[in-house]
């Protein structure tokens, strides 16, 4: 592919600094990286209407503590959907096909109250396991209370049914009315062979929201997820703050019927404690369970639990602002970032508030940076640039999903999807980290926009945490519409790639969902708008052509897309 203009420029202006330009392959196997090229000079921004300090001040907006937290069903969420219309509107956007920067979300919200203690009986002396402290537990039925009472516990190994890997962890078992115990990840995931699943990294279905589903399917009344930080990526503190207070979920129309009736997750301690109980070994039912052919294990225990609910049915907002397309303004690019985070929670340190600025505030900021953009660039794009404000994301892409399923413009004339979810916060970047490398065409897109900033792409470097299934580029992917989560990540222009990984972990073990999580006027966000600046460059591309990206050969998202594009 040829360099652009600005990339010769680039290039030329680093080998006169006395630099190397770099040379990444031009394709790649979707695990291997390109080579990283040498150091090179930061070109000065152009004056495209994105920089740090524009990031910064939405960031601080957003993230602030009267916004609460950001949570749907808050004045939080009313106080950011209006600042997100205004700042559309500024920015001479148009608003959606109905004539509102509202898209509505129908939601229910399900405030839980667990009984106290998980109370396991069967044999010998019984075990009680205490609410946060051992384990956690919800529901997704609309009923004032649900309960388990003596329900038989069944260990279902990783609780997956996947054909194409000859995988089957319900077979020959008989869960229906009872509670399976399951592990988090998936096969693949924990040994040395990568051709099994997708060797390390997680497929869809290490996902818990997929294990609840598949325990659903088999008929059982309750799943309970073990929790082990290193195959889940997150530690428990996590799964407390994420799954206590209230739950949003889609409203259905059997109103949750379809689900199991209690969904929980339990530590790693208290799973062994419940296994030597039930006189078994936990370690060696962890290894059956990782090799071909296992079979389930009923556990001749039976577990109790409640859950008491609050139900609130009510309407939460996606935010859609539209630049029209110059030439063709029937063909539509979406830029998305989701602008939701935890509201208000248990205090940690004295702090209840999670402010959730990285995640996702600095995402929101991004798109607002990139509309910006568009909207002063001289050359209007010859497409309609879409850019979509999400709610719900961390209650499971609610809002994604909703769009995906009732969206304001055709998904056959949908070309692409740019997700932005937790921009950098430590300086310029080498590196372009793709979530889902390897997928569709947006690779090359990437790549070669990554060249002219005088960086690399590769793969997620943590593929097993499973990223790619835990943003709002998923929703997208899932109806066929090529998705692109790209962003610097894991090596640092300044410091390298172990100072990189250390603020990736730090900020995984002590920011990601939790009140930490703050706004920092001593970020350096010379990174994030670097990463702006070439997810624009990149709409600006596909904004410029006639052709649709494609998903390669081999993914699982191509044959939907085809079907999609047959009824345009």
């Amino acid at each position: 592919m040829l360099l652009s203009l600005r990339a010769r420029l680039l290039a030329a202006l680093a080998l006169l600094a006395g630099c190397q330009p770099n040379s990444p392959a031009t394709t790649g196997a979707a695990t291997a990286a390109d080579a990283a090229p040498a150091d090179t000079i930061i070109a000065p921004s152009p004056a495209d209407g994105i920089t740090a300090a524009g990031l910064a001040g939405h960031i601080k907006v957003l993230a602030a503590d009267e916004f609460q937290g950001r949570k749907p069903f808050t004045p939080g969420e009313e106080k950011t959907t209006a600042y997100l219309a205004a700042e559309f509107k500024k920015l001479g956007l148009k608003p959606g096909p109905d004539g509102s920067y509202f898209q509505a979300v129908p939601l229910v919200e399900i405030t839980g109250t667990p009984s106290p203690t998980l109370q396991i009986t069967g044999q010998g002396q019984p075990l009680r396991f205490n609410y946060r402290t051992d384990f956690v537990a919800f529901t997704e039925q609309e009923k004032p209370r649900v309960a388990l009472t003596n329900s038989p516990l069944v260990f279902a190994g990783y609780g997956v049914v996947a054909p194409e890997y000859g995988w089957d962890d319900y077979a020959g078992l008989d869960v229906k009315g009872k509670t399976v115990v399951v592990l988090i990840n998936d096969p693949g995931n924990a040994g040395p062979d990568t051709t099994r699943f997708q060797g390390r990294a997680m497929t869809y279905y290490g996902r818990w929201g997929y294990k609840y589903e598949e325990a659903a399917r088999h008929g059982a009344a309750g799943v309970l997820i073990v929790h082990d930080t290193k195959p889940a990526s997150y530690p428990w503190s996590v799964v407390q703050s994420s799954y206590s207070g209230a739950k949003l979920r889609p409203q259905t129309a059997d109103h949750g019927a379809s689900k199991c009736a209690v969904e929980g997750w339990v530590t790693l301690d208290a799973a062994k404690k419940l296994f030597t109980a039930a006189g078994q070994d936990y370690q060696k039912l962890y290894t059956a369970a990782n090799q071909p052919g296992f079979r389930g294990v009923p556990l001749g225990l039976n577990g109790s639990v409640s859950v008491t609910n609050k139900l609130r049915s009510r309407t939460s907002k996606n935010v859609v602002g539209v630049l029209p397309g110059a030439s063709r303004p029937d063909e539509y690019l979406i830029y998305s970032a989701h602008w939701d985070h935890l509201g208000i929670g248990a205090p940690i340190n004295g702090d209840s508030i999670h402010n959730g600025a990285v995640d996702n505030a600095s995402g929101v900021a991004g798109v607002l940076a990139i509309a910006k953009g568009f909207a002063e660039a001289k050359q209007k794009p010859a497409r309609s640039i879409v850019f979509l404000a999400v709610t719900g994301e961390e209650q499971g892409l609610l809002g994604s999903a909703y769009y995906a399923a009732h969206p304001l413009f055709p998904l056959p004339k949908t070309v692409a999807n740019i997700n932005i979810d937790g921009l950098g916060t430590f300086g310029p970047m080498r590196d372009l980290t793709i979530t889902g490398y390897g997928q569709s065409d947006l690779d090359d897109y990437a790549r070669a926009e990554a060249q002219t900033q005088g960086r690399y792409v590769q793969p997620d470097q943590h593929a097993e945490q499973g990223h790619f299934y835990r943003s709002d580029h998923f929703s997208f992917a899932k109806v066929g519409v090529p998705a692109l989560y790209a962003k610097g990540e894991f090596d640092s222009r300044a410091r390298g790639k172990a100072f990189a990984e250390t603020q990736f972990k730090d900020y995984e073990a002590q920011r990601y969902h939790q009140p930490a999580d703050e706004y920092n006027p001593r970020w350096d966000l010379r990174g994030a708008e670097q990463d702006a600046r070439l997810l624009f460059h990149i709409g600006q591309k596909i904004a410029g052509e006639t052709t649709f990206p494609q998903w390669k050969a081999g993914s699982e998202f191509r044959a939907v897309r085809e079907r999609s594009l047959t009824k345009k």
